[in-house]
């Protein structure tokens, strides 16, 4: 399967988290704390047409996306994107 970010066609495998497909590719994407919930530096905006049909974001990343200075309405955090089948073609972008 394939995700876009910022229009860039990277491979990737169901089950991987975005911000492990996003490292290995050498995108700037941090992770500082490796997708424990406890920063928001693996934050990407979602092409709107994909929003919704990813699983709704729990609390706890809400909260820390609540913090980001740039979060818009399709903000998410990369480590919390766990790729399916479904999701071939994701579309995000690097604020």
């Amino acid at each position: 399967m394939k995700v876009l970010v910022d229009g860039e066609e990277l491979a990737a495998s169901a089950g991987e988290r975005l911000l492990d497909v996003a490292r290995r590719n050498g995108l700037p994407l941090e992770g500082t704390c490796n997708g424990d919930l406890a920063c928001a530096t693996c934050h990407v905006i979602v092409d709107a047409d994909w929003f919704a049909k990813l699983p709704a974001a729990r609390e706890e990343e809400e909260d820390m996306l609540d913090l980001v200075v740039d979060a818009r309405r399709t903000s998410r955090l990369a480590c919390q994107i766990v790729l399916t089948p479904e999701f071939d073609k994701l579309s995000v972008s690097l604020p």
